[in-house]
Parts: C-alpha cells; sequence; structure tokens
C-alpha cells in the first residue's frame, strides 16, 4: 500500500451523487475541509457521509471532490458523452463558463434514468468540472423531477467560490474525530473531509513500504448487525486491491468502554512488490455508522508497530 493509492478518485461513486433546492441561503457554506463553498438551500446541511451537502428531510445531495490542479486537463478530455454515459449520466448539453471570477470551468446537463419504478421519469443532472491554477473540483449536482428549476440549479453551480488552500492542521482540526495519542505517528494528508492518512517516519511520501503508514476513516451509514461483524470485517480487509495472499492471524469482536469493535490482525504481500506485510485493522462500531483503522508495516517491524497502531486507535474520540 502506498500513500498515493489512496488519491485515485472514483468519478463512478462521485455521479451517483446529488441535489434538490429550496431557496438559496444567504451565506457561503464550506464543507469541512473543502475549498469549495456554495449557497445552500435552507433545508440542507453539510453532509457527515462525503464532503458535500445533504438535504435535512432526505433524498437530495450535492457533493465535491477536489484533485490536484493536473488532473483537470484530464479530465476535460475523458469526460466524453460515452463514457459518462456508461457512468449512468446522459450528457445532453456541455458549455465552457467561469465561475468564481475567471476560473475555467465546463457545465455538463443531462439526465440519470430510473431503473425502479418501470416507466418513472429520469433524474436530472449537472456536474460542474472546475479548474482552479490550485486546485480541480468534479461537483455533482442532482434533482428529481419538479424539485428544482433549471435557473437554480445552475445559478447554485456557477456560484461555487473557491477558498485558499487549508493548512494540514486546519484540515486534521476539521475532522469528524479527534487523535488523542499519536504514538509517533503525524498526519501527512487529509481525504474527503472524513479520512486521514499517518505514518511514522520522517518521510511524507512512503515508497515500498519502507514506513508504517495509518489510515482512519470514518462512515456515516448504517452498521452491520452483532452477528455480521466477521463476515463484514472480513470483505473490507480484503477489499484492499494493493496486498494479495492474506493470512488472518486473529480475528475478534469486544467491547471496550462502551463501544464495540471488531479488530483483525492478518498477513499479506505488497501486490507491486511481493513485500511481506502485517496488517492491523480495526473497526469501532456506532449505531449511526463506523470508524475503520488500517495500518500497514513491514513483517520485519511488526513487534515494534502494532503496538503503536492500537495506541492510536485506543485514543480516537469521535466528535
Amino acid at each position: 500500500m502506498r500513500l498515493r493509492d489512496c488519491l485515485r478518485p472514483c468519478a463512478a461513486l462521485v455521479l451517483s451523487l446529488g441535489l434538490t433546492a429550496a431557496a438559496l441561503a444567504a451565506d457561503v457554506v464550506y464543507p469541512p475541509s473543502s475549498r469549495f463553498g456554495f449557497t445552500p438551500p435552507s433545508d440542507m446541511a453539510p453532509s457527515k457521509r462525503f464532503s458535500g451537502f445533504e438535504r435535512l428531510e432526505g433524498g437530495a445531495t450535492l457533493s465535491v471532490v477536489e484533485l490536484p490542479p493536473s488532473a483537470y486537463v484530464d479530465l476535460e478530455k475523458s469526460f466524453t458523452d460515452e463514457n459518462l454515459k456508461s457512468q449512468g449520466f446522459v450528457v445532453s448539453s456541455r458549455e465552457a463558463i467561469k465561475v468564481a471570477g475567471e476560473v475555467d470551468a465546463v457545465l455538463f446537463t443531462g439526465e440519470q434514468p430510473v431503473a425502479e419504478p418501470a416507466g418513472a421519469p429520469p433524474i436530472k443532472k449537472w456536474l460542474l468540472l472546475v479548474g482552479d491554477p490550485t486546485v480541480t473540483g468534479i461537483i455533482i449536482a442532482q434533482s428529481v423531477p419538479g424539485a428544482e428549476t433549471e435557473e437554480t440549479m445552475r445559478g447554485m453551480l456557477t456560484g461555487v467560490h473557491i477558498r485558499p488552500a487549508l493548512t494540514l492542521q486546519e484540515q486534521v482540526a476539521a475532522l469528524p474525530f479527534k487523535v488523542g495519542t499519536a504514538a509517533g505517528f503525524r498526519p501527512v494528508r487529509v481525504l474527503a473531509g472524513n479520512s486521514m492518512l499517518m505514518t511514522y517516519g520522517a518521510n511524507d511520501e512512503v515508497s515500498n513500504l519502507d514506513q508504517p503508514i495509518l489510515v482512519l476513516a470514518q462512515a456515516v451509514q448504517q452498521p452491520p448487525a452483532a452477528d455480521q461483524r466477521e463476515a463484514f470485517a472480513r470483505a473490507a480487509l480484503y477489499s484492499n486491491q494493493t496486498m494479495k495472499d492474506f493470512v488472518i492471524e486473529r480475528s475478534q469482536s469486544y467491547r471496550q468502554n462502551g463501544v464495540d469493535w471488531h479488530e483483525m490482525v492478518a498477513r499479506a504481500k505488497d501486490l507491486p512488490t511481493d513485500i511481506p506485510v502485517v496488517i492491523s485493522q480495526t473497526i469501532r462500531f456506532a449505531p449511526d455508522g463506523y470508524l475503520r483503522a488500517v495500518g500497514v508495516v513491514r513483517a520485519e517491524q511488526r513487534d515494534a508497530t502494532l503496538s503503536r497502531f492500537r495506541d492510536v486507535v485506543d485514543s480516537i474520540q469521535l466528535k
């Protein structure tokens, strides 16, 4: 596992998110740690599940993904009608516009067909690709039929604000959790407002797993039932596509300080290099979601590192 592997954008997931609108609020609101701000409808609030906004009554979202500035050119070329259609977005129009002053952007308008119930009208959808010199933004908006007018949705998207880059400390402070004991680890990157990459060592970029890394990520979604957590944890572990040849050494559920946990320790091999590694996965369950911590270390460094992983995880406090 490398830090850069955690940065790969997933446009298909982004395109599944959406937005509805009511009366626009007066103030610009920035999702936690995001550089892109909006004047959302009064019935929407920053989401706890992803970087963006959700309608308080449910059923509508606005999502934001931030990428390096160099991504804009490649995305503009790859966002063809055919590629977007393969991800469920049927484009009817696209136009080059300026936003936030003189920032280049492309606005795509179209629909997302609805499979069920049969004959249901398609969902109206917009995609705004923003090419600021310091950041690339992918902003997805969606409304059910009759929920909002074209003018209101266009106004909300094209009225996007872009603020200066946040410091790493500011991004860490905006996370929905807090690390009490770092145990020598330090943050090197925050992703999507709900995940943090940490490492133990001097280098910010890790190559060939020369330093242990620890990924902390909070998910706000229905957690599995108690009798399904073992299978859930195994599926989460095996979903790591940068590893192979998993051998689980220990897997157990436990309760600590009134909180349900599941801990798993496994051996594996780094897929690109065949380097033997040890993976520590701990999941902290809550009624409305869970926090997953995944630490990876070279096999020969396990004894000095596994206890550090545990110290960090045990100290996490949810905000």
